[in-house]
Protein backbone atom coordinates (compact mmCIF):
# COMPACT_ATOMS: atom_id res chain seq x y z
CA UNK A 1 0.00 0.00 0.00
CA UNK A 2 1.46 3.14 -1.28
CA UNK A 3 0.67 6.29 0.92
CA UNK A 4 1.06 9.79 0.67
CA UNK A 5 1.14 12.35 3.48
CA UNK A 6 -0.15 15.80 3.54
CA UNK A 7 1.62 18.16 6.04
CA UNK A 8 1.91 21.68 6.95
CA UNK A 9 5.57 23.29 7.14
CA UNK A 10 6.02 22.18 10.47
CA UNK A 11 5.32 18.32 10.74
CA UNK A 12 7.02 18.41 7.05
CA UNK A 13 10.17 20.14 9.00
CA UNK A 14 10.69 22.70 6.68
CA UNK A 15 9.45 25.70 8.81
CA UNK A 16 8.32 26.52 12.17
CA UNK A 17 4.99 28.57 12.76
CA UNK A 18 5.93 31.73 11.68
CA UNK A 19 6.74 29.76 7.89
CA UNK A 20 3.40 29.91 7.33
CA UNK A 21 3.62 31.07 3.66
CA UNK A 22 5.62 28.38 2.91
CA UNK A 23 5.06 27.19 -0.85
CA UNK A 24 3.61 24.03 -1.70
CA UNK A 25 6.63 21.33 -1.67
CA UNK A 26 7.20 17.47 -1.98
CA UNK A 27 9.66 15.22 -0.32
CA UNK A 28 10.38 11.98 -1.47
CA UNK A 29 11.44 10.64 2.14
CA UNK A 30 9.40 9.79 5.21
CA UNK A 31 9.65 13.08 7.28
CA UNK A 32 7.48 13.86 10.53
CA UNK A 33 4.57 11.84 12.10
CA UNK A 34 5.08 9.45 9.37
CA UNK A 35 8.70 8.50 11.13
CA UNK A 36 6.73 7.26 13.79
CA UNK A 37 4.00 5.59 12.25
CA UNK A 38 6.09 3.37 10.28
CA UNK A 39 5.25 0.49 12.27
CA UNK A 40 1.56 0.43 12.27
CA UNK A 41 2.07 0.94 8.55
CA UNK A 42 4.46 -2.44 8.10
CA UNK A 43 1.57 -4.23 9.97
CA UNK A 44 -1.10 -3.36 7.54
CA UNK A 45 1.42 -3.38 4.54
CA UNK A 46 2.15 0.56 3.72
CA UNK A 47 4.78 2.79 3.10
CA UNK A 48 4.90 6.26 2.73
CA UNK A 49 6.43 7.22 -0.94
CA UNK A 50 5.92 11.11 -0.40
CA UNK A 51 5.02 13.87 1.46
CA UNK A 52 3.74 17.00 0.11
CA UNK A 53 3.42 19.93 2.74
CA UNK A 54 2.49 23.63 2.06
CA UNK A 55 2.24 26.57 4.89
CA UNK A 56 -1.46 27.20 5.98
CA UNK A 57 -1.44 30.85 4.60
CA UNK A 58 0.03 29.98 1.08
CA UNK A 59 -2.58 27.42 1.30
CA UNK A 60 -5.34 29.92 2.42
CA UNK A 61 -3.74 32.43 -0.29
CA UNK A 62 -4.22 29.87 -2.85
CA UNK A 63 -6.18 27.58 -2.17
CA UNK A 64 -7.25 26.48 -5.85
CA UNK A 65 -4.03 26.60 -7.45
CA UNK A 66 -2.31 24.44 -4.25
CA UNK A 67 -5.45 22.01 -4.47
CA UNK A 68 -5.58 21.60 -8.29
CA UNK A 69 -1.72 20.90 -7.74
CA UNK A 70 -2.36 18.45 -5.21
CA UNK A 71 -4.86 16.61 -7.26
CA UNK A 72 -2.88 16.49 -10.03
CA UNK A 73 0.01 14.79 -8.38
CA UNK A 74 -2.11 12.28 -6.90
CA UNK A 75 -3.16 11.54 -9.95
CA UNK A 76 -0.22 11.00 -11.70
CA UNK A 77 1.40 9.00 -8.56
CA UNK A 78 -1.31 6.78 -8.10
CA UNK A 79 -0.37 5.99 -4.06
CA UNK A 80 -3.23 3.73 -3.21
CA UNK A 81 -4.08 6.01 -0.40
CA UNK A 82 -3.07 10.20 1.48
CA UNK A 83 -3.20 10.61 4.38
CA UNK A 84 -3.82 14.42 5.54
CA UNK A 85 -2.32 14.75 8.97
CA UNK A 86 -1.97 14.64 11.96
CA UNK A 87 -2.72 18.23 11.92
CA UNK A 88 -3.17 17.93 15.97
CA UNK A 89 -4.55 21.55 17.49
CA UNK A 90 -3.00 23.91 14.79
CA UNK A 91 -6.55 24.94 13.41
CA UNK A 92 -5.00 26.43 10.00
CA UNK A 93 -3.46 22.81 9.20
CA UNK A 94 -6.70 21.05 10.22
CA UNK A 95 -8.58 22.85 8.14
CA UNK A 96 -6.33 22.59 5.55
CA UNK A 97 -6.44 18.60 5.76
CA UNK A 98 -9.60 18.55 5.79
CA UNK A 99 -10.24 20.64 2.59
CA UNK A 100 -7.51 18.69 0.57
CA UNK A 101 -9.11 15.20 1.65
CA UNK A 102 -12.66 16.21 0.72
CA UNK A 103 -10.77 17.33 -2.67
CA UNK A 104 -8.65 14.58 -3.30
CA UNK A 105 -12.26 12.50 -2.58
CA UNK A 106 -14.13 14.49 -4.55
CA UNK A 107 -11.43 14.73 -8.06
CA UNK A 108 -9.24 11.97 -7.90
CA UNK A 109 -9.63 8.13 -7.83
CA UNK A 110 -7.37 7.94 -4.31
CA UNK A 111 -9.38 7.62 -1.41
CA UNK A 112 -7.90 10.43 1.34
CA UNK A 113 -8.57 10.78 5.01
CA UNK A 114 -7.67 13.74 7.61
CA UNK A 115 -6.56 13.51 11.23
CA UNK A 116 -6.64 16.15 13.95
CA UNK A 117 -7.35 16.30 17.69
CA UNK A 118 -10.49 17.61 18.67
CA UNK A 119 -9.73 21.93 19.30
CA UNK A 120 -10.75 21.86 15.69
CA UNK A 121 -14.42 21.69 16.21
CA UNK A 122 -15.13 24.06 13.30
CA UNK A 123 -13.29 22.32 10.49
CA UNK A 124 -14.40 18.80 12.25
CA UNK A 125 -18.50 19.79 12.25
CA UNK A 126 -18.26 21.08 8.81
CA UNK A 127 -16.09 18.05 7.25
CA UNK A 128 -17.38 14.77 9.90
CA UNK A 129 -19.88 13.73 7.46
CA UNK A 130 -17.87 14.06 3.83
CA UNK A 131 -14.69 12.42 5.05
CA UNK A 132 -13.18 10.21 7.63
CA UNK A 133 -11.47 12.27 10.33
CA UNK A 134 -9.44 10.09 12.65
CA UNK A 135 -8.97 12.07 16.54
CA UNK A 136 -5.60 12.72 17.49
CA UNK A 137 -4.67 14.32 20.76
CA UNK A 138 -3.23 17.92 20.49
CA UNK A 139 -0.03 18.12 20.03
CA UNK A 140 2.23 16.75 23.21
CA UNK A 141 -0.68 15.26 24.10
CA UNK A 142 -1.55 11.62 25.08
CA UNK A 143 -2.71 9.21 22.73
CA UNK A 144 -0.73 10.00 19.41
CA UNK A 145 0.43 6.09 18.74
CA UNK A 146 -3.07 4.90 18.77
CA UNK A 147 -4.28 7.54 16.62
CA UNK A 148 -1.53 6.80 14.00
CA UNK A 149 -2.63 2.97 14.56
CA UNK A 150 -6.32 4.18 13.37
CA UNK A 151 -4.74 6.40 10.32
CA UNK A 152 -3.39 3.06 9.02
CA UNK A 153 -5.89 0.93 9.97
CA UNK A 154 -8.27 2.86 8.20
CA UNK A 155 -6.12 3.76 5.37
CA UNK A 156 -6.11 -0.30 4.18
CA UNK A 157 -9.46 -0.73 4.87
CA UNK A 158 -10.68 2.50 2.49
CA UNK A 159 -7.58 0.89 -0.06
CA UNK A 160 -9.10 -2.74 0.15
CA UNK A 161 -12.75 -0.91 -0.22
CA UNK A 162 -13.59 -2.80 3.11
CA UNK A 163 -16.47 -2.18 5.95
CA UNK A 164 -14.71 0.31 8.14
CA UNK A 165 -17.57 0.93 10.57
CA UNK A 166 -15.77 0.03 13.24
CA UNK A 167 -12.95 1.71 12.62
CA UNK A 168 -14.71 4.44 12.23
CA UNK A 169 -16.32 4.06 14.92
CA UNK A 170 -13.24 3.66 17.24
CA UNK A 171 -10.64 6.25 16.28
CA UNK A 172 -13.34 8.48 13.77
CA UNK A 173 -15.39 11.86 14.87
CA UNK A 174 -18.98 10.94 14.04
Amino acid sequence: MKVIMVYDQIQAGVGIKDDHMTPLGVKKEVVGPAIMMEPYLKKVGGKVIACIYCGAGYYEENTEEVTRKICALIEKVKPDVVMCGPAFNYERYGNMSAHIAYAINEKTSVPALSAMSKENENTIEEFKDKIFIVETPKKGGIGLNKSLQGMCQLAKAMVNKEDTNAIVEEYCFK
